[in-house]
């Protein structure tokens, strides 16, 4: 029979023991989930490089033949086997970044009004609920609405503008209602939900006592938003815009039925054009010839790199940032 003494001394033994055991578990744990994020991480890699791949491989007959120039030549004829990806690359970043001049100020408010102690709960809640709520309508609908409804609606404004102020190169074209500024505002409206709730999230994440310690040094509520809580949350809004930014890039339908389908090139915001997501929609199906087809997909794989341009230059703008503050 033990005695007390070597009981008290066998415990703390049992009790390493123990915790060795529990740290050991943690530890492969820790392991094993480290090894899982690397493994979806160059998952997610390889799914890319093999997109990329894909798209370029299908491209080669147009850029052996095209070459560089394609991105520069303005024609886009099917007939005579013409193309070039100028009008269309217009087409595309004009109508997106239309899109975020109007929808960043209101993404930005919206966020702001919803995350912080400006309106009642359920009033916060309810504006919420409702901008995200757009994010579940479908692209067709929205295209729809805007043939029906936008396009009138902004035929006057636009003529209005084009009567006051057609010297200006932005306003001189004859406006009908389609166009690059009808198909901008029709994206803002549609990827609106997505830079609010990204950035509604980032904002809700700032701590509270950054907040409270600048309105105890006399900063004003609004001057504690802007200085204090905007600049700390900046990554995560550059985030949410560039996730909108994406979205503006890829959509479709509704950017199809407003933007009036055109290769022109021109400056005029009223002036009808083509992004590159219209015409494939509108010509991949029926591309007979192998040269129409390579040329669409070469216009694939300039979408393709302009969306990864765009969010490494947001990341190193974020970078840049963040290394001033810390400097």
């Amino acid at each position: 029979m033990s005695s007390p003494h070597n009981l008290s001394a066998t415990m703390p033994a049992e009790n390493d023991l123990g915790r060795h055991s529990r740290t050991s578990k943690h530890n492969t744990t820790d392991r094993l989930f480290r090894y899982l994020i690397y493994a979806a991480s160059g998952v997610s890699i390889g799914i890319l490089v093999l997109m990329g791949w894909k798209i370029l491989e299908h491209a080669i007959p147009a850029l052996k033949q095209f070459g560089i120039g394609f991105l520069f030549d303005r024609e886009w004829n099917v007939p005579d086997l013409k193309f070039g990806a100028l009008p269309l690359i217009y087409g595309t970043l004009g109508s997106s970044f239309i899109a975020l001049l109007f929808a960043i100020p209101v993404g930005l408010a919206v966020a702001i009004v919803t995350s912080e102690d400006l309106l009642p709960q359920w009033l916060r809640s309810s504006i919420a609920f409702t901008v995200e709520l757009i994010a579940a309508i479908p692209s067709v609908i929205f295209g729809l609405w805007g043939f029906y409804t936008l396009v009138p609606l902004l035929r006057p404004v636009q003529e209005f503008l084009h009567v006051r102020f057609g010297n200006i190169p932005w306003f001189s074209t004859e406006p009908s209602g389609f166009g690059l500024l009808t198909a901008g505002m029709l994206l803002a409206i549609m990827i609106l939900p997505t830079l609010a709730a990204v950035s509604r999230e980032v904002l809700l994440v700032v701590p509270g006592y950054l907040r409270t310690g600048s309105m105890a040094l006399g900063a004003t509520r609004w001057e504690t938003i802007f200085r204090v809580v905007l600049p700390k949350a900046f990554s995560g809004i550059v985030g949410g815009i560039m996730l909108a930014l994406g979205r503006a890039f890829g959509e479709t339908m509704a950017v199809t039925m407003v933007i009036g389908n055109a290769t022109t090139l021109g400056p005029s915001i009223f002036e009808a054009a083509y992004s590159i997501p219209a015409i494939l929609a509108n010509q991949f199906a029926e591309a007979q010839e192998d040269i129409h087809v390579g040329a669409l997909t070469y216009l694939v794989l300039i979408l393709f790199m302009l969306t990864l341009a765009v969010n490494i230059g947001a990341i190193g703008l974020v970078r840049l940032v963040e290394r001033g503050e810390k400097s």
